[in-house]
């Protein structure tokens, strides 16, 4: 037979659990939400300010590079042509010591011109910091600035002395250019 419909619905499993559930399933205190919150923006402000200090570090290095980079092109940014123009000081300086007084009686002008046209390129190469190495015989060798050409016994020289200077050499400020050319005294034979 069929029963009354009187009968009050039995409640089912999910509403004996919401209803048995302790205060602490409810949504979370406000406070600390907030905590939470306040949390979260602190670790993502520390990253944002390691980053910025990162990229400013790395654009005060950039700064710096260029800086250097400036200078040193300023500085050394005529060593080329400074290098360049090496040649034609040997060809004057060596046309000069070739002249004799014979010579330099029968074309005097010649002779002055040369010695003016190198009187200048010395001064020019010296106001962008060319400088000359000229060693002189009896000098110590010094690999630093000097380019054994030959070695040789000679008496009267120390080994390791300067005996000849075959070509001067030339430093852009501190700079080795070319170095001096030169012959070296070895050991002298016993």
């Amino acid at each position: 037979m069929a029963q009354p419909n009187n009968a009050q619905p039995q409640p089912t499993d999910t509403q004996d659990q919401a209803e048995n559930a302790p205060e602490s399933a409810t949504p979370q205190d406000p406070l600390a939400a907030l905590q939470e919150a306040q949390a979260a923006f602190e670790t993502e402000r520390a990253e944002m300010r390691d980053r910025l200090m990162r990229a400013l570090a790395d654009l005060e290095n950039t700064r710096k590079r260029a800086e250097k980079d400036r200078r040193e092109a300023s500085i050394y940014g005529a060593s080329r042509l400074a290098r360049d123009l090496l040649p034609v000081y040997d060809n004057l300086a060596r046309a000069l010591h070739h002249a004799d007084e014979e010579s330099r009686a029968k074309a005097k002008g010649l002779v002055e011109g040369v010695e003016l046209t190198l009187r200048e390129l010395t001064n020019v190469l010296g106001r962008h910091g060319v400088e000359r190495v000229s060693p002189q015989p009896g000098d110590a060798f010094d690999p630093h600035l000097h380019e054994a050409m030959f070695e040789a016994p000679v008496p009267n020289f120390a080994a390791g002395q300067i005996i000849q200077v075959m070509a001067d050499g030339f430093r852009l400020h501190d700079q080795l250019l070319r170095p001096a050319q030169v012959g070296v005294s070895s050991t002298p034979a016993s």
